[in-house]
């Protein structure tokens, strides 16, 4: 398994050692809903335009999707949890509690077991999150159950939130972007198949 300790690969960088191109789009995302420049993005900056591209991809997935807050969050749990993910985790955590999603939902994720105690929706988005990472595709169950309560709108935004999430987790895990001080990593590693 790779490392995912150590120090940081891409840190952040001051605006003075930033092309022109990379300042304007950290003043964009900046400027933005999110307010600054964690998690990704500074490594994301390497390459202004992935970071641009991106970030209009995550600010309509993380503020404007169709699927409701509490549900996308728990979405996006599920993501974090399969990639271990730990930054991920760490800050959409708190997202996902202050957006109503129930505390034992996300301890359940967070130990790699299947949330008992869930309503229909989140059912239906756990489902459909966790069969698509793990699977690579969905059955027509957890499809039906989304398509059902969410349309073919909330179908797309379910799909492009969890792969947004996995390209941040990809480059938190990469990049190696540290926890806050203090704050030990919320998540065990799974085991995982072999041969995985």
């Amino acid at each position: 398994m790779a490392d995912a300790t150590g120090p940081e690969r891409l840190p952040p960088r001051a605006p003075e050692e930033m092309t022109s191109r990379q300042r304007e789009v950290a003043a964009a995302i900046s400027g933005g809903p999110r307010g600054g420049l964690r998690g990704p993005f500074q490594a994301w900056l390497r390459s202004p335009e992935v970071a641009d591209r991106f970030q209009k991809v995550g600010e309509y997935v993380r503020f404007n999707s169709t699927i409701p807050p509490a549900l996308n969050e728990l979405a996006i749990l599920v993501t974090a949890r399969e990639w271990t993910a730990q930054y991920e985790w760490y800050a959409h955590h708190a997202l996902a509690m202050k957006a109503g999603l129930p505390p034992a939902i996300a301890e359940a994720i967070a130990r790699g077991e299947r949330p008992e105690g869930m309503d229909a929706d989140q059912r239906a988005v756990y489902d459909f999150a966790t069969e698509l990472h793990r699977e690579r595709s969905v059955s027509d169950a957890a499809y039906a159950a989304v398509m059902e309560r969410f349309g073919e709108q909330g179908v797309v935004d379910l799909i492009a939130a969890c792969g947004y999430y996995v390209a941040v987790a990809m480059t938190l895990n990469v990049s190696r972007v540290p926890l806050p001080e203090g704050v030990a990593p919320p998540l065990a590693p799974l085991p995982r198949a072999s041969g995985a």
